[in-house]
């Protein structure tokens, strides 16, 4: 349990610290000696366009991130009455009375406390992923990969450039790195461009990830199911996979999409639900 409270704390921070790297390498070194073309204007030059797009899936990324953390789910145990001396895992673990649980909870000791709709503790927000939160986990998702395949494509683009040498032959990305170490120890490689070619495989690693998980998150949304559901073999009601969508992302979700904003429909319902 203290390797898991460490966990929470410094994931966190390790996903902020690689964000402000990706962040200055992208403004201060790819865009600026990668994208030059005099012969267009300023408003439509390369650099211009690709900064902006950057800093699109950035805000994007950061925006849903500061959601999943604002966005907590509601912690129901200090509305349950679970008895005099009644422990709240105990509780869950099945030890009290079964119509006193609701569906879907679970209490999560990191939290401490208990959250309908459960799906998982994410130790890089370090908070619990529910109900009130699940649309921004999925675009968080999203666009953490778009972002880091984008500076992945830069950074390529940068030691394609620096170190002339090219990037057709598919094995050249795979071989990359014992090259460069080689050539590290030996002086032939500066310490800036090995620093961006450890960033190259820490943006495909992380990117790989986070689509990973916006697929696998996707299709159980498409299901109406949690990963704590499958997780422990919980029986859901099947619904129409729209239903089950709008109830995620709510009627408004082409907004959510664009811009970082909180699912305000899914608390409207809950609020009339009280």
């Amino acid at each position: 349990m203290l390797v898991l409270r460490l966990l929470n704390v410094v994931a966190p921070a390790y996903f902020l610290c690689i964000s402000l790297v990706t962040f200055v390498l992208q403004i201060f070194l790819f865009i600026p000696s990668m994208f030059r073309d005099p012969s267009t204007t300023p408003l439509f030059s390369p650099a211009l366009l690709h900064g902006a797009l950057f800093l699109f899936l950035s805000a994007n990324a950061m925006g849903n991130y500061v959601l999943v953390i604002q966005s907590s789910p509601e912690d129901l145990g200090k509305d349950l009455n679970l008895g005099k001396g009644a422990e709240v895992a105990d509780w869950l673990d099945g030890s009290r009375s079964p119509g006193s649980a609701l569906p879907s909870t679970h209490f999560c000791r990191l939290c401490a406390r208990v959250t309908q709709r459960h799906d998982h503790h994410c130790f890089f927000t370090g908070n619990c992923i529910g109900s009130r939160n699940m649309r921004n986990f999925v675009m968080f998702c999203l666009y953490t990969s778009l972002a880091c395949l984008d500076s992945l494509v830069a950074g390529m683009a940068y030691i394609s450039a620096t170190l002339s040498m090219s990037f057709a032959d598919p094995l050249a990305f795979l071989t990359l790195l014992p090259h460069s170490i080689s050539q590290f120890f030996s002086g032939a490689l500066l310490s800036s461009e090995m620093f961006v070619i450890l960033m190259l495989y820490l943006w495909l690693g992380i990117g790989l990830a986070c689509a990973g998980f916006c697929c696998h998150q996707m299709l159980l949304i498409l299901r109406g199911q949690t990963r704590y559901q499958v997780r422990k073999g919980m029986v859901v009601r099947a619904r129409p996979w729209r239903e089950n969508l709008q109830e995620v992302f709510g009627k408004r979700w082409l907004l959510g999409l664009l811009i970082p904003v909180r699912n305000v429909e899914s608390d409207c319902r809950r609020q009339k639900g009280k």
